[in-house]
């Protein structure tokens, strides 16, 4: 396998680890619900989360609505930087095991099926593709977990989908997130608003294969 088909499948992962969580009319509206009008300019938290192949974890930090970094499973880092005032960004995917590099942007993202945005990346909760139906989860419905800190429960269908979700507003951040049968998908175990070390967003990418994936794209 040469280093494009590499680089495209070590996008596809960072994406698809990223890309957690449940989805959300007719009672509240997801974006208004979850949203991050009150979140501190910065965040660092660590989370576990659950998909089919097992169990995996994500330690994020963001720095307000401009720089975020993504470290998956000792496996793939993800650097995003959105200058101040745009909705496009770009892209940075270390493939720490490959040893690869590949820079993409937003619109190639677009370009290429991925429809991942901002806030699904630094919230790590995906917004609904299709009809949904949020709406304040009762006490006596709310799962039997304990969420770090005070969060208010939502129910969140989508199809034959449900989710339970413990949103903070304060931290703009998902604390719980269970399945329908109260089975917990994604757990938050830390948490803070403290300043980011002034390394946090070096890319250290020594000795890796670089692939520039929008000149790939865009030369198709």
């Amino acid at each position: 396998m040469d280093a494009r088909s590499l680089a495209a499948q070590s996008i596809a992962v960072a994406l698809a680890l990223s890309a957690q969580s449940a989805c959300a009319g007719a009672l509240l509206d997801f974006d208004r619900t979850f949203n991050d009008s009150r979140e501190p300019a910065r965040s660092h938290y660590v989370a576990t989360y659950r998909l089919a192949d097992g169990e995996h974890r994500v330690e994020v930090w963001r720095d307000r609505n401009l720089r975020l970094k993504r470290h998956t499973d000792e496996a793939i880092e993800t650097y995003v930087d959105r200058p101040l005032g745009k909705t496009e960004w770009s892209m940075v995917v270390l493939d720490l095991k490959r040893r690869i590099r590949t820079d993409i942007d937003r619109t190639n993202l677009y370009r290429i099926g991925h429809f991942i945005d901002w806030f699904s990346l630094s919230h790590s909760l995906s917004r609904p593709t299709g009809p949904y139906e949020l709406a304040i989860l009762p006490q006596n419905a709310q799962p039997p977990v304990a969420p770090i800190g005070a969060c208010r429960w939502y129910l969140l269908t989508q199809g034959s989908r449900t989710n339970k979700i413990c949103w903070s507003a304060a931290q703009g951040a998902a604390f719980v997130i269970t399945d329908g049968n109260d089975a917990v998908r994604w757990m938050l175990s830390a948490i803070d608003s403290h300043a980011l070390p002034a390394a946090t967003f070096a890319i250290d990418d020594r000795d890796f294969v670089r692939n520039n994936a929008n000149e790939d794209i865009e030369a198709d």
